[in-house]
């Protein structure tokens, strides 16, 4: 108490960050050059260390599997830890307050409530040129891309984060079924992504009966800030869930 006493970021009656000292940017130049550490394959990521509560023997074997593209403030993230508290996921963000808000955040979680948020956490990164500096082929079961940049500049589009290039990058790190979710309030944007993941070879749209019947499906417009100030506002959302498949020969 007297740490957080000491510490203004910090939330006396919740132990949790406060988000007004971690204000960003809403979004960063994804193609600009950032300076932090990458990993050079997945094999040089020590995850134990954004997992200390499994054990060796289980995070030897145990990888992550749901991956959290621009997890802005960590909603989504804390949301799916608890309907998969037995799943490791982490965020990827590019922002360094942003992706320091949810490690706080997730410290602050794990803190207040023992045993749990023990199988989430975020690491600063630009996923748009290391995903598979971190995740090995197959590795992962579901990723997440909520309310991206929509860079309305056609000139810009190439930083879109969904893009005919990238996907082939998610389908090399998703499993065959694998999950590609993304959502958003911008109707153009959403028809690009749409139409992208429509193009590509290895994944098909899920049925109406599959996406009522996925909890994930569920918290995509309601777990993160964009998507609670979206509803707020009476806005609509435009939603593509695909699933990986194998390539046709």
């Amino acid at each position: 108490m007297l740490e957080n006493e000491a510490n203004p970021t910090i939330s006396k009656s919740t132990g949790l960050p406060r988000k007004r000292f971690y204000r960003a940017r809403a979004h960063s130049n994804p193609l600009s050059d950032s300076h932090f550490p990458v990993p050079i394959s997945p094999s040089h990521v020590d995850f134990s260390l954004h997992f200390p509560q499994f054990s060796c023997e289980v995070s030897c074997i145990k990888k992550v599997q749901f991956a959290d593209i621009g997890c802005g403030f960590g909603g989504l993230l804390i949301s799916l830890s608890t309907f998969f508290p037995e799943t490791l996921m982490i965020g990827m963000e590019l922002r360094d307050k942003v992706a320091e808000y949810v490690k706080e955040r997730i410290l602050g979680l794990r803190a207040t409530n023992p045993g749990q948020y023990q199988n989430v956490s975020v690491v600063r990164t630009n996923s748009m040129k290391y995903i598979p500096n971190y995740f090995e082929k197959g590795q992962l079961t579901k990723m997440f891309f909520l309310f991206p940049d929509p860079h309305f500049k056609e000139k810009n589009h190439r930083r879109r984060v969904i893009s005919p290039h990238l996907l082939d990058e998610y389908a090399h790190v998703l499993e065959v079924g694998g999950i590609i979710y993304t959502i958003t309030d911008v109707e153009e944007l959403g028809e690009w992504m749409k139409t992208c993941l429509d193009n590509h070879p290895m994944f098909e749209a899920l049925t109406e009966q599959e996406l009522q019947a996925d909890p994930a499906v569920k918290l995509l417009s309601t777990a993160t800030e964009e998507g609670q100030k979206v509803a707020r506002n009476g806005g609509q959302t435009f939603q593509a869930v695909y699933r990986r498949i194998a390539l046709s020969l």
